[in-house]
């Protein structure tokens, strides 16, 4: 893959995908979903050895598969001269580490200072046309890691990897009181809470939910704990630890208490996958943002 020509993506193919039709190998071999497929087909944008072909036609060993990808599209909301700290770019992704406080999207409440808005600001001042395509979303009080897709075909493949569990996430954290177990599981679904349109609860009818997590620190009162979603549930880490006793500091909304920190302490660390293009491991990581390394601070004082 030669990710020196960013709008083109290809293949050689192997022995066996003699045969089999064109449409057939992006689908199953490569997960490329229908709307990305019919897409390209009205686009005209598939070609075999430098020629134009039909996706229905059957490849043979050795021929070269192009896909010309869609990079310029108009952005779906206003872009904004904000900051924005970046982690990792190319031509197909975009890792930034969203501060606390920042809302990924916006909504009718935070319509603008958004990641969004400062993600597609970025992009105009570098003249790109796109859409912004986060892959995940994190709570507006969670700091760290947000990785954007740059065009559609990084987006359905990254989409994929979520949904069959092959993104990985770690998230760091400080609970209230001393966690007496190293390390362990919590398997609780989750649904919404009653009379509440935000607020979920672990409840038997929810969706399915687990979490792993590992004691990294204990201090006078406080646990340093690390996260491990197995599920990607709306404030998954927050409803856990409230349900075993252990609510994340500063997260008010869930048990915690305010004292060290006005906000909930929970940072995205880490997020790994594989690249949308190349297939190689990609491994983003988010430095401890200046609140969370404060209370670090107090609490060794403690």
């Amino acid at each position: 893959m030669d990710l020196q020509q960013p709008s083109l993506w290809e293949y050689q193919l192997q022995a066996e995908d003699s045969g089999q039709k064109y449409l057939s190998i992006l689908a199953h071999k490569f997960h490329f979903s229908a709307k990305l497929l019919q897409r390209l087909k009205q686009g005209e944008r598939v070609w075999v050895n430098g020629r134009f072909s039909y996706l229905t036609a059957r490849g043979k060993e050795g021929e070269v598969l192009s896909i010309q990808l869609f990079s310029d599209e108009e952005a779906n909301i206003p872009g904004e001269d904000l900051p924005l700290e970046i982690l990792y770019e190319d031509e197909y992704i975009l890792a930034v580490n969203k501060i606390m406080g920042q809302v990924v999207h916006p909504n009718r409440r935070y319509p603008t200072n958004t990641l969004g808005n400062a993600v597609i600001g970025y992009w105009e001042r570098k003249g790109e046309n796109r859409l912004y395509r986060p892959i995940h979303r994190i709570d507006r009080n969670t700091s760290g890691v947000v990785v954007i897709a740059k065009n559609q075909f990084a987006h359905q493949q990254l989409g994929w990897q979520l949904d069959h569990g092959q993104i990985h996430k770690r998230y760091l954290g400080f609970v209230e009181g001393i966690v007496q177990k190293d390390k362990g599981t919590i398997d609780d679904p989750i649904g919404f809470a009653p009379n509440s349109f935000i607020k979920r609860q672990i409840h038997p009818d929810g969706m399915p939910a687990r979490t792993l997590f590992r004691v990294l620190r204990r201090y006078s009162n406080v646990t340093f704990l690390e996260f491990v979603l197995e599920t990607g549930r709306t404030h998954q880490i927050r409803v856990h630890c409230e349900g075993f006793g252990h609510p994340l500091l500063g997260d008010d909304l869930y048990g915690g208490t305010t004292t060290l920190l006005p906000r909930h302490a929970l940072h995205s660390a880490m997020y790994a996958f594989r690249h949308p293009a190349t297939g190689r491991p990609i491994f983003i990581r988010a430095p401890f943002p200046k609140d969370l390394r404060g209370l670090v601070k107090k609490l060794k004082n403690l």
